[in-house]
């Protein structure tokens, strides 16, 4: 008999935690939706899902009760979704170390932290019918790839969860446990809204210059917020059949990463050839600087 698959999702509440709890439930998974004020995924549970108060920053023990929690009622987590994130704008300049830990706290640590709580268990249940004992996600980006002017905290902690994947998905192997990235590029969320997106206390008028990189980035989140390239429902399809294998993915290996949006095809393109460019251009100098064979 079939194992129904079990999803545990962190901030369900809104963007592609949302969106991806929603297609699991569609499919008949069980889907665990999480979210920092459960109130806030009451839609979620009137859909069929079980909501649970959980926030990523809690100190590794209450995380590990919640962890110890969910598989004594469900048995087995087969997909455990890392959605949870935020976005600093700030130059770094701006950026108090306050609110770069805060970014990384969220964004990173609480991964980490969710990924130790939640291991030890995956690592121990019994293997699928698909011959997979569990996959973990990570949420990196387009800024996974590509710095921004007003954006360098936020880029520098979705850098880090792409290494984190990559990293997880070498260790994880011999467990029959698959890791991977989820790169969005600019979808149709709440994420760039008033009161989501958070801005430094700081503001340097220097800074606020329209004819500088970071006065214009300022200038292109306000005009990009709710006219973003990518549907976050068609996006979260694709997750769901990736991470099971299943529609567009059927018969093939979950890559590391599943890149998401046509805007971030381009920047990893982009990225590629100008790395190229660099490597060709300084070839000589660069290998100049190995030691002597012996």
């Amino acid at each position: 008999m079939a194992v129904t698959p079990v999803w545990f999702i962190t901030a369900a509440s809104s963007g592609f935690g949302q969106a991806i709890a929603i297609a699991a439930l569609r499919r008949g998974h069980t889907v665990i939706a999480t979210a920092r004020n459960p109130s806030r995924i009451q839609d979620l549970a009137a859909a069929g899902a079980h909501t649970l108060a959980f926030d990523v920053t809690s100190p590794l023990s209450t995380i590990e009760g919640v962890a110890k929690d969910v598989f004594a009622k469900h048995g087995r987590v087969d997909y455990l979704i890392n959605a949870a994130g935020f976005m600093l704008e700030a130059a770094v300049e701006e950026a108090t170390p306050e609110e770069v830990y805060q970014s990384f706290n969220t964004n990173v640590f609480g991964v980490m932290n969710t990924l130790r709580a939640f291991l030890p268990y995956m690592r121990a249940q019994e293997v699928a019918d698909d011959g997979v004992r569990g996959v973990v996600a990570t949420f990196g980006s387009l800024g996974s790839w590509r710095g921004v002017a007003g954006g360098a905290v936020y880029a520098m902690t979705k850098w880090a969860c792409s290494a984190l994947a990559e990293s997880l998905a070498m260790e994880l192997e011999p467990f029959k446990i698959k890791a991977t990235v989820v790169e969005p590029g600019y979808f149709r969320t709440g994420f760039l809204n008033p009161g989501t997106l958070a801005s430094s206390k700081v503001r340097i008028d220097a800074y606020e210059d329209e004819k500088t990189p970071t006065g214009q980035t300022r200038r292109r989140l306000l005009v990009t917020d709710g006219n973003q390239l990518g549907d976050v429902n068609k996006g979260a399809e694709v997750v769901v059949d990736m991470l099971s294998g299943n529609g567009a993915a059927s018969g093939r290996e979950l890559p590391v990463r599943v890149v998401l949006g046509s805007d971030t095809e381009k920047v990893i393109r982009d990225k590629f050839e100008s790395t190229n460019k660099i490597l060709d251009e300084w070839k000589e100098v660069l290998r100049s600087t190995d030691s002597p064979l012996n």
